[in-house]
C-alpha cells in the first residue's frame, strides 16, 4: 500500500501535467462561444434583410403612390383588385403578393387625416378596415401597403416583432396631394 504522501505527490504531478497540457483548449473554447457567436451572427444577418424588405416596401408603395398622385389609376378605373394587380407586377422575389395588403383613401385636406394602427391589441394584424378610394384631382391620398414579415431568430433579449407568430409588420407610406389631371 503506496504512503499518503506518496499519493499526494502522484495526485500533484497529474494536475501538474494536465495544468501544463494545452491540447484541446481551442475545441474547448469554440464550443462554449459558437452557439453565442452564431445566434448573433444569425440575428444581424435577419436584421438586415428585415431593413431591406421595408426599404424594398417602401419603394413599391412610392411607385405605387406615383399612379395615383398623375391620375392613371383614376383615368383607367381601377378597382381594388386591379390596383392590387399592378402593385403585384412591382413586387421583387423577396416578398409573396398574397401577403401585401393595401390601403388607399383620401382626404379633403392633409389636416382631416386620420390613420388607425391596423394592429390590436392581441398584436394580429387586422386587415378588415382597409379601403380602395384614391380620390380625384386635388385631393389628399394616403397610400399604405402593409407586408406581415415572418422573423426566424428571435427570443435573443431583442426582438423585432410587433405581431403575435414572430412576424414583423412593415408599412410603406406615401402621402400626397393628387394632381389636376
Amino acid at each position: 500500500m503506496p504512503s499518503p504522501t506518496f499519493t499526494a505527490l502522484l495526485v500533484r504531478r497529474r494536475l501538474r501535467r494536465f495544468r501544463v497540457n494545452h491540447r484541446g483548449s481551442a475545441a474547448v473554447e469554440f464550443a462554449l462561444v459558437a452557439p453565442t457567436f452564431f445566434a448573433l451572427l444569425f440575428a444581424i444577418l435577419e436584421t438586415g434583410i428585415l431593413f431591406l424588405a421595408g426599404q424594398l416596401l417602401e419603394t413599391i408603395t412610392l411607385d405605387a403612390a406615383r399612379t395615383v398622385l398623375t391620375g392613371q389609376v383614376q383615368a383607367a378605373s381601377y378597382t381594388s383588385a386591379q390596383f392590387t394587380n399592378y402593385v403585384c407586377g412591382k413586387i421583387p422575389a423577396l416578398f409573396n403578393c398574397s401577403g401585401i395588403s393595401i390601403d388607399v383613401q383620401n382626404y379633403p385636406s392633409f389636416t382631416s387625416i386620420n390613420l388607425s394602427s391596423p394592429i390590436d391589441s392581441n398584436r394580429n394584424f387586422v386587415g378588415t378596415n382597409l379601403h380602395f378610394n384614391p380620390g380625384g384631382p386635388g385631393d389628399v391620398v394616403v397610400v399604405r401597403l402593409f407586408y406581415q414579415w415572418p422573423q426566424i431568430v428571435t427570443g435573443l433579449g431583442w426582438n423585432p416583432s410587433n405581431l403575435s407568430g414572430n412576424k414583423r409588420l412593415l408599412v410603406g407610406t406615401a402621402v400626397f396631394k393628387n394632381e389636376p389631371y
